[in-house]
């Protein structure tokens, strides 16, 4: 049954070249490259023909103007075909495809062939729903891989903090997407599978470790910066990572298992230092809020610096400067009049917006939660121009 099986495989294949060859040129149609590409996704599960496969990338390597009748005649093979083996193989060699840096690869979106419903015709049933899940999680994670790297050649906004974050959503459902490509029976430890699933691992790792990188990168930016919605969103993140992280060690001790040849040690897990957690715990929660002076530290100084902390106002200013003094004596009663005011919220407030409208402002505007704040506005604000000596109000 075996050996039939084998035989029938092979002419499926002869037949196929037959027909490749005897097609004409066109656009889509290369009868040479239809050729290899049949070859290296032949009916053979013994293992990956891998002298057929770099004859494909050469081809491409040759001109991205093949990546077109590849995908067309991997397309209507993959269609065709009711094969675990065939099925397995295309994935493998499209899996392949993506590493080469052409922007028609980086555009491509969703593959041009649909296996979420593959079914095998020619094992037994209870046999083939092991093989059949298989090629239905790698391309489930291929599918996703393509949208992704579409996703992230044409986003219009590559440098904003929000943008990061969602393209960490998305790594984070390909990380999941990757756990599920496993072999689910001791029945299914094949040469052909398992070499899928080396270059699964080898998936893994890269990754798994972009994604590490640019998360570091987020928790620093995030704490620079601030934002409450960011900071929100990246403790999400941060916490289904850990989460995660349990998953990865237990995938990569399940592969070591079952006898993958290609698992080195698993990759170091991510962990966010408890110091930046708590940052960004303060920041969702609006606890710290600072603006950072010219020479780049946190602390106030004689500028006339406004430090928020806890959403209060503390206001620094310079009080070295001799105070002008006019002094009235009479019995024993003085006025002290000097034009070194004390400065209260209200003057703040209008000198601030003063100066926002002679394109001068240095003191930025208070936040506060008084409902009233805004009642500054409704009168017009008269400074005092010029200092003079006022009677004594008290003995009057």
């Amino acid at each position: 049954m075996r050996l039939w099986k084998k035989a029938a495989g092979a002419l499926k294949d002869r037949y196929s070249i037959l027909i490749a060859k005897l097609s004409p040129n066109g656009p889509c149609r290369n009868p040479d490259l239809e050729t290899v590409i049949i070859k290296a996704t032949s009916h053979d599960e013994q293992c990956m023909d891998y002298k057929n496969v770099q004859r494909v990338f050469k081809w491409l390597r040759t001109s991205p103007l093949y990546l077109k009748p590849l995908l067309y005649t991997l397309s209507m093979r993959m269609d065709k075909t009711r094969s675990w083996v065939v099925a397995l193989k295309g994935l493998m060699l499209i899996h392949g495809v993506f590493c080469f840096d052409f922007p028609s690869v980086q555009k491509l979106g969703r593959l041009p062939f649909d296996l979420s419903y593959f079914s095998d015709g020619h094992i037994s049933p209870h046999k083939a729903s092991l093989f059949n899940a298989f090629v239905r999680s790698y391309f489930a994670y291929l599918n996703q891989k393509s949208a992704f790297l579409r996703f992230e050649a044409t986003k219009e906004d590559k440098i904003s903090v929000m943008g990061e974050l969602q393209t960490l959503r998305k790594m984070l459902g390909l990380i999941d997407l990757l756990l599920q490509i496993k072999p689910r029976s001791p029945h299914m430890n094949v040469v052909l599978l398992l070499e899928a699933m080396d270059c699964v691992m080898d998936e893994v790792l890269e990754v798994y470790s972009k994604f590490c990188k640019r998360v570091h990168l987020v928790v620093g930016r995030i704490i620079e910066i601030g934002g409450k919605e960011e900071s929100s969103v990246l403790l999400e993140i941060v916490k289904k990572v850990e989460m995660q992280g349990d998953k990865i060690t237990t995938y990569f001790d399940f592969c070591r298992d079952i006898g993958v040849l290609n698992v080195s040690d698993c990759p170091e897990i991510l962990r966010i230092h408890e110091k930046d957690i708590l940052e960004l715990q303060k920041i969702r929660d609006g606890g710290v809020f600072e603006r950072k002076n010219l020479e780049g530290n946190n602390k106030g100084d004689d500028t006339g610096i406004v430090i928020y902390e806890n959403n209060n106002a503390i206001v620094l200013r310079d009080c070295s400067a001799t105070a002008i003094i006019s002094e009235q004596k009479q019995s024993n009663l003085k006025t002290v009049i000097t034009d070194q005011w004390e400065v209260f919220d209200d003057d703040l407030i209008v000198d601030a917006v003063n100066s926002a409208s002679n394109g001068t402002s240095t003191v930025p505007f208070i936040a506060t939660n008084n409902p009233f704040v805004d009642s500054w506005s409704i009168v017009p604000y008269i400074p005092v121009c010029s200092n003079y000596v006022l009677p004594d109000l008290i003995i009057l």
